[in-house]
Order: structure tokens, then sequence, then C-alpha cells
């Protein structure tokens, strides 16, 4: 082990030693960014890059279930990425497919797809669909893996399906302007009965949202850490979590 592992391994430990375990977040989003950038900068592929991303989740579930995490929802691909050069798109979702596999394989963790899969490839969307069939009865840290998502697309996607509810009831448009409030679209989003996010981490150094969980980040706390994603370590987590449980949320007060 390297002098550099081993002093981060000891500090990590400490960090970690100090955690109120009574201000862990229930739910994380993070925001994979920075595998392209990673890739450059080793010298290595894109595709690399987004390999060595991949591995890196399982990592980070791992962290979340030790520190008591229950929900984590991963932003794989972002609908904006469906436009990317086919091929690189190509390879990037036989990547995400074979991550989506593994998670379902471990038998750890249930795993939700969110996003619009009705976008997605047949193959892609049918391995989404079977990891969510296979781990439907896991107890574990729920997982949120999107796909093909973005936060405008999924409200869109909540008030067309609240409409389409509301029709097959015979209601009319004005009576459900009537009654219609902020719980009614929550109801139809992709991670509805789900606590909303407490925390969302970016990686790479970028400070925006790029319409990541727009409607359920409404309170969260955010943390960007400047790691590209492949290099994202457990320190780093531990860090954002002891940053979480340092701020006084006041939600929107």
């Amino acid at each position: 082990m390297r002098l550099r592992d081993l002093v981060y391994g000891l500090y990590g430990r400490r960090v970690e030693g100090r955690l109120d375990p009574t201000r862990v977040p229930r739910h994380v989003g993070v925001i994979l960014d920075g595998n392209r950038r990673w890739a450059r900068t080793a010298g290595s592929s894109t595709a690399e890059g987004h390999r060595k991303g991949a591995d890196k989740i399982q990592e980070l579930l791992g962290w979340c279930e030790e520190t008591g995490v229950e929900v984590v929802t991963l932003w794989l691909l972002s609908t904006d990425n469906l436009n990317r050069p086919p091929e690189e798109l190509a390879q990037l979702l036989e990547i995400i497919e074979d991550a989506v596999r593994g998670l379902a394989e471990t038998g750890r963790w249930r795993v939700h797809p969110v996003g619009a899969l009705d976008l997605l490839p047949g193959r892609t969307r049918e391995v989404l669909q079977e990891a969510e069939r296979a781990t439907d009865a896991v107890r574990g840290l729920t997982v949120n893996v999107a796909v093909g998502y973005g936060g405008r697309q999924e409200i869109a996607h909540a008030v067309r399906s609240l409409l389409k509810e509301h029709a097959a009831t015979g209601s009319s448009i004005e009576e459900l302007a009537e009654i219609l409030d902020v719980e009614h679209i929550a109801q139809h989003l992709y991670t509805k009965d789900q606590p909303d996010p407490d925390l969302i981490i970016r990686t790479s150094g970028e400070q925006r949202l790029s319409g990541f969980l727009l409607w359920q980040s409404a309170h969260s706390e955010f943390y960007f850490c400047e790691a590209y994603w492949p290099a994202f370590r457990k320190v780093d987590f531990l860090r954002a979590l002891r940053d979480y449980a340092a701020r006084h949320r006041r939600f929107g007060v």
C-alpha cells in the first residue's frame, strides 16, 4: 500500500468516526460526472473512462450502506446524452447495461429505473426492467438508476400521467384545476413514494444540477467535489456527509 493511500485511509476512518449517525441523509443523489475528462488525463479512451466510472458504483453503494443511507439516485445517462455520436452512445449504453446487471446480481440492492425508458433502445430498456423485476423483493438499499433522464421531461411526464388518470375517471380539466396541488404531481414522478433527496453530490468540479431531480431537489443540500467520478474516493464521500451534517437545513424558510 502506498503511503498516500495509508494516510487517506486513516483520515477517512477519522472522519467516519466523527459522523453523527442521526444526521446522515436518507436519500443521496449523485451526478456521476467527469468520466471523459478522467480518461483524457489518464491517456485512456472515452470508453475506458466510462468503464472506470461504472466500476466505482458498487463501491459507492457499499459506503452508503455502511453509513445508513436508505436511497441513492445515480444519474448515469441524461436525455441530452442520447444525442452523442452513435458509436460512443452504443459503447456507453453497453457499459450501463453491464453495470445495472451487476447491481442486480449482487442481490444486495433494490434497483429502480428512472427516466424515459421509451427513448432507450429495446435491449437497454429490457436490462433495466429485468433488474427491477429481479430485485423487487430485496429490502436493502434502494438504487434509482437514472438512464435517459431529464428533470424537465420528468415533470412533463408526471403532468401527462396525471391528466390521463383524471380523464379516465371522466373528470374535466376544470375539475382537476380546482383540486390540483403539488402532491398530485409528486405522486406521478419517477421517484413517487420515496423521500426527496437530502443531499446531492456532483463530481468533476461542475457547480450546477443540469436538470437533475428538478422537482425533488427543492430543499436538497448540494455538495460539489473537484474529483472526477472514476477518482472519487470514500474520503470524498465522507467529507460530503460531514459537510451535510454541519449545515442548518432551513427547508426554504
